[in-house]
């Protein structure tokens, strides 16, 4: 939080309720800062992404920034951590370069409030991708989602949650293919090597993934950073930070914006395709007291706002794909 003295608080909020409400660098409420997105930034990564909110466009610095990234691991599911169906583990690093003025104990407990917040949205059942399964009571994935917080000029969680979902748009999850070992006796074996030496070609091997009565392991067919979207990639939701003053709310505030109003009202919002948004998390962060009837009012604003920038995060993303995929096989074609 920025350091901001009463004068500046109060000529801050008394801004607000002005006509029209004026911000220091002339946006409306309702307006973000320059939002920058980039996917597949951590090629050892299988899904990752940059964002940052704010960046000076002329000094090309500052803002705040959120780097996300996907790692996918095998975990057994007989004699390990592992359960059916995979599962999600979201993670928050904050950079100590972002928070100069915090010790190392209060750095921890803002990880821990920014991880704890993150895990429980994203890893509810409504959103668990299906195809996180590789054998049936046997192996799964394990989906690593690992956030780093390089500087922080205001509207983290909106922006933790920006960048979350484009590094799970952008994650591929590799395509396994169950094989069972077939030891043979030694009589099979004598036949194989006979049959092998009469006719040209390679001897049988002992992995057959035909008609495969119980799988025992697993391969990639493919490499593995190739594979598959997670499924219901639609599903990731989008957080929006209402800052409430008395009946004024604003989005996107700077340090000094959110030191000066008691209250921050998040929601977060799944839009399915073909159905009704999704409310999956509400939480307020402050001293500031919210009256039922405004909190209804607040979360019908939000839904709005969550589905603009739902929309507009869906095209970029798009825009991503098609930059990073399509543009980069013409361009090997040409070559």
């Amino acid at each position: 939080m920025a350091a901001t003295s009463k004068s500046e608080r109060a000529y801050i909020q008394s801004a607000l309720h002005a006509s029209p409400p004026l911000r220091a660098d002339g946006r409306s409420l309702q307006d973000f800062r320059n939002v920058l997105l980039e996917t597949g930034v951590s090629p050892l990564a299988n899904g990752s992404a940059r964002l940052n909110i704010g960046k000076n466009p002329e000094e090309g610095g500052g803002g705040t920034e959120v780097l996300a990234a996907t790692k996918l691991e095998v975990e057994d599911i007989e004699t390990g951590d592992g359960v059916e169906g995979g599962r999600l583990i979201c993670t928050v690093t904050c950079s100590p370069a972002a928070y100069p003025q915090l010790s190392m104990n209060a750095l921890d407990d803002l990880q821990y409030d920014y991880t704890t917040v993150l895990h429980q949205i994203l890893s509810h059942p409504s959103l668990h991708p299906k195809n996180l399964g590789i054998i049936p009571r046997r192996k799964s994935w394990l989906l690593n989602l690992d956030l780093v917080i390089l500087s922080d000029a205001g509207n983290t969680y909106d922006a933790m949650f920006l960048a979350a979902r484009a590094a799970l748009w952008d994650t591929k999850v590799p395509i396994t293919r169950a094989v069972q070992y077939q030891a043979r006796t030694v009589g099979e074996t004598l036949r194989a090597v006979e049959e092998s030496m009469d006719v040209e070609g390679v001897s049988p091997s002992g992995f057959d993934t035909r008609q495969i009565p119980v799988a025992a392991d697993f391969e990639l067919p493919d490499y593995w950073d190739e594979g598959e979207p997670l499924e219901g990639r639609d599903l990731w939701p989008v957080c929006i930070t209402l800052n409430v003053h008395e009946a004024v709310h604003f989005l996107d505030a700077t340090l000094s914006e959110e030191a000066s109003v008691p209250s921050q009202f998040l929601v977060a919002f799944s839009f399915p395709p073909s159905s009704p948004s999704r409310v999956q998390a509400i939480r307020t962060i402050g001293s500031g007291e919210l009256q039922p009837s405004h909190i209804q009012t607040l979360v019908q604003e939000a839904e709005k706002y969550a589905r603009q920038l739902h929309t507009a995060l869906n095209a970029k993303l798009r825009d991503e794909d098609i930059r990073r995929h399509q543009k980069a096989k013409v361009k090997f074609a040409n070559r």
